[in-house]
């Protein structure tokens, strides 16, 4: 396993989900640089500044529940013109699944976007992201919201 970068910590957050958290949201996903549809960042974009989070997905009416992470932002190695939630489910899928419906629960912070001059940096930083996100979900408070009504399909957004 590679070493993480001892700059940065290997959990974020505290024990236990703390206002804001948790955030939940849905959207379709679309193709381009953002997973999540326009409405669903712009209204995310409200609680919450720009950055890389962690949290659970469900994707359409799978019923399994996914860790994640999330870019929220600009993206600037990629020079968007419009904020983006882009959402990296920790799982190898067979294909794509555009026009699905996915389910976040967006439970931390990470840290803020940055811009890359190289794309290996840009992907070193997203492998340690990944596990920042597998450490930190792996505490039992965090474990919880896998099992929330919010991704039986029957709960809403609060």
């Amino acid at each position: 396993m590679a070493q993480l970068d001892t700059t940065r910590p290997i959990i974020v957050e505290p024990d236990v989900p703390t206002s804001p958290y948790p955030i939940k949201m849905k959207g379709e996903v679309i193709q381009g640089f953002a997973n999540l549809h326009e409405a669903a960042t712009e209204a995310l974009c409200k609680d919450v500044e720009t950055g890389i989070y962690f949290g659970w997905v469900q994707v359409g009416n799978d019923n399994t529940v996914y860790p994640m992470v999330m870019s929220l932002g600009w993206n600037p190695y990629y020079k968007n013109e419009k904020r983006s939630a882009e959402v990296h489910i920790m799982h190898t899928f067979s294909e794509d699944f555009y026009g699905v419906e996915l389910r976040v629960i967006v439970l931390g912070y990470i840290r803020p976007e940055r811009d890359y001059s190289t794309l290996d940096a840009l992907i070193k930083d997203i492998n340690i992201d990944i596990q920042v996100a597998h450490n930190s979900l792996a505490r039992p408070a965090y474990i919880a919201y896998r099992k929330d009504p919010f991704f039986l399909h029957d709960g809403e957004i609060n």
